[in-house]
C-alpha cells in the first residue's frame, strides 16, 4: 500500500511542474506519504524552539510559505486562522515555515493576529529536507507546500504548489477523511 503512496504522490508532483506549478528547484519528491516525516527544531516568532517531536500524539498541518507581509502568504495564513477552531477540534496543530527571521515572523503574527506558530528556517534546511525550496531573485525561498503528518509522526498526505485562498478548507477536507479511517 505504501508503494501506490509513493506513485500517488509522484504522479501529484509531475503534474504540478507539467502544469507550471512548479519547477524543478521547487519541488523535490524529498518527503512522500507514508514515510516518516523528517525531524527538526526551529525558533518559532517567541524565539522558542520547536521540534516536530513534541507534537507526537497529535495531528501536524506543517506548511511551508515564502514570505511574511505577502499577498498570498497573508490570505493563506489568514484562512489557517479563521480555521484555527476546526483544527483544534480535530486536535490538529498548524505550523507555518518560511525562511524569515524570527523578528519578521513575529511582526507578522502581531499584525495579522495569528495565534499559531510560525517557524524560522532561516538557514532552509528544514524546507529542503521537505523539498520546499526553490531560487528566487538570486537567494533561496520556501514555497507553498504543505505536509499533513498523523499522529504517529508519519507523513499521511501532501499538497504541492498550493492555492492559498483554498488550501486550508482543502487541508481541513483531508484531515476529516483520514480521521474517518
Amino acid at each position: 500500500m505504501v508503494r501506490w503512496f509513493h506513485v500517488i504522490a509522484l504522479l501529484l508532483v509531475m503534474t504540478a511542474l507539467s502544469h507550471g506549478e512548479g519547477d524543478s528547484s521547487s519541488v523535490v519528491a524529498s518527503v512522500l506519504p507514508g514515510q516518516p516525516a523528517p525531524e527538526f527544531t526551529l525558533n518559532s516568532q517567541a524565539g522558542e524552539p520547536v521540534s516536530l517531536k513534541d507534537y507526537r500524539g497529535h495531528w501536524v498541518v506543517l506548511y511551508f510559505y515564502p514570505k511574511d507581509f505577502s499577498k498570498g502568504c497573508t490570505i493563506e495564513a489568514h484562512n489557517f486562522q479563521r480555521d484555527s477552531l476546526q483544527y483544534r477540534k480535530a486536535d490538529a496543530v498548524l505550523l507555518g515555515v518560511s525562511m524569515d527571521s524570527e523578528k519578521s515572523h513575529l511582526e507578522f503574527c502581531a499584525k495579522e493576529a495569528l495565534g499559531f506558530k510560525l517557524l524560522a528556517d532561516t538557514a532552509g534546511t528544514v524546507s529542503e529536507m521537505y523539498g520546499s525550496v526553490k531560487e528566487w531573485e538570486e537567494h533561496k525561498i520556501s514555497v507553498r507546500n504543505t505536509f499533513l503528518i498523523n499522529p504517529e509522526g508519519t507523513v499521511v498526505r501532501m499538497f504541492i504548489g498550493v492555492k492559498p485562498i483554498e488550501h486550508s478548507a482543502e487541508v481541513l477536507a483531508a484531515l476529516a477523511e483520514l480521521q474517518k479511517k
